[in-house]
């Protein structure tokens, strides 16, 4: 089943929850666990990210799900995300042009990912990010020359919240009006091609939260 994407927006801000799921660190024996629920203004992603039962790691995300679900992005510049409110935590968006296929204990194998880390101010904003921003990655490593990433066949989406090594652990909290994608030609602003964010310069927030984007790596590139 193909999606249009002749609009800006993909999903919300009327969320079909139905069309995501949990994946947590569970799948390794880890403790982690993830919700998604209906706002006012869109869907919260929340939960608890365990860093105790793997040893410093864990993860927690939703994920869309089926496998008949294509959408093709061609023609456009990149993915919008319409951040309501924010915790100070930093969160990874990921999507792949493929379905990993199952092993014989039903799990899910892995499969090549493209994917950023973000984070922002706890008022919130929108976060641009171009095809380039997005980083090939296997099973959370960085992949050199990796194939291109298929636009015409974007299988699935994701948002996470990784510990980034002990980092972060702990509540999290993310809500979410929409994600869809933009042309330059109708963005906001069009001296503006991506917003960078989560640089930890904000000397307007809390102590605390600079505190703990400074322990985390500076993965927003500039």
């Amino acid at each position: 089943m193909e999606y249009p994407t002749n609009k800006q927006i993909i999903f919300g801000p009327d969320w079909d929850l139905n069309r995501w799921t949990a994946s947590d660190d569970c799948v390794r024996g880890g403790s982690s666990m993830s919700n998604l629920e209906p706002t006012a203004e869109g869907v919260l992603f929340h939960g608890n990210l365990d860093i105790e039962t793997l040893g410093g790691a864990g993860f927690a995300s939703q994920r869309t799900v089926g496998n008949e679900q294509v959408w093709d992005l061609t023609g456009h510049d990149g993915i919008k995300l319409h951040i309501v409110l924010l915790d100070g935590n930093r969160y990874t968006f990921s999507l792949t042009d493929e379905i990993p296929q199952q092993r014989s204990d039903s799990r899910e194998q892995s499969a090549l990912v493209w994917e950023y880390d973000f984070c922002a101010s706890e008022s919130g904003r929108v976060v641009r990010l171009s095809w380039k921003d997005l980083k090939p990655t296997y099973r959370g490593k960085p992949v050199e020359d990796a194939r291109p990433l298929d636009l015409s066949h974007i299988r699935r989406f994701r948002i996470m919240i990784r510990s980034f090594f002990g980092a972060q652990q702990g509540n999290f909290s993310l809500n979410i009006q929409s994600i869809g994608v933009f042309r330059e030609s109708y963005l906001d602003n069009p001296s503006v091609t991506r917003e960078t964010i989560g640089r930890g310069d904000d000397q307007t927030e809390p102590k605390e939260t600079r505190e703990k984007k400074s322990r985390l790596p500076n993965c927003c590139p500039s």
